[in-house]
């Protein structure tokens, strides 16, 4: 039986989810570094933000300057039911899974650092298991954005619900534009090509 090398066919990303929670009081905190990845990318693209109750969610949409059609999702679900909001998506949109690149934080990570996959686990992440379960498959593409791990004097929740350091702003501003690279050359060249590229710089 011959080995199949033709080449495995591009992932695109059609629909861009950050992961995070609504409310004002999450606004700076470790666990929305989602909500504040995908706001960069809007301000980047310039496209306009409005709340969707069909998609239960904060919703934008456009073309990029190379001519890529993009949407943007930040759940108001809350972290745990946001495989909600992007099954809506993806359902009205006739999207696949493998379309949807989903932008969250990762403790495992030093701040900063950045993982680009196409498939893989929850790994822990109730956002990500909300997703998982409500996609049916683990075959999606997405973006981890390294928050570290406390200093041992926070229990785990109150590290990723606590706001960032004035110090981990300024680190984290560099990444940002990172992050809008790699989601901008995965529209282009693939999210395989856009994890060789930018799995390394952060």
């Amino acid at each position: 039986m011959t080995e199949d090398k033709s080449p495995r066919p591009l992932v695109i990303p059609q629909l861009i989810v950050g992961l995070g929670n609504p409310e004002a009081k999450y606004q700076q905190t470790r666990h929305n570094i989602g909500f504040t990845a995908v706001e960069a990318l809007a301000r980047f693209w310039q496209l306009n933000w409005s709340e969707n109750r069909k998609f239960q969610g904060w919703f934008a949409e456009g073309t990029t300057a190379e001519g890529n059609k993009v949407k943007l999702l930040k759940p108001t679900t809350y972290m745990n039911n946001s495989g909600t909001a992007i099954r809506a998506v993806i359902d009205w949109y006739k999207l696949p899974p493998e379309s949807v690149l989903v932008i969250y934080d990762d403790m495992d990570l030093p701040l900063g650092k950045l993982r680009l996959r196409l498939s893989g686990s929850a790994g822990g992440h109730n956002g990500m298991k909300s997703t998982i379960s409500h996609l049916g498959t683990q075959n999606f593409p997405r973006l981890r954005i390294g928050i570290g791990r406390s200093n041992g004097n926070y229990e785990s929740i109150s590290h990723v619900l606590g706001n960032f350091s004035q110090s981990e702003i300024e680190l984290l501003t560099p990444t940002l534009d990172i992050v809008v690279k790699a989601v901008e050359s995965s529209l282009i060249y693939g999210v395989e090509k856009a994890m060789s590229l930018y799995n390394s710089k952060s």
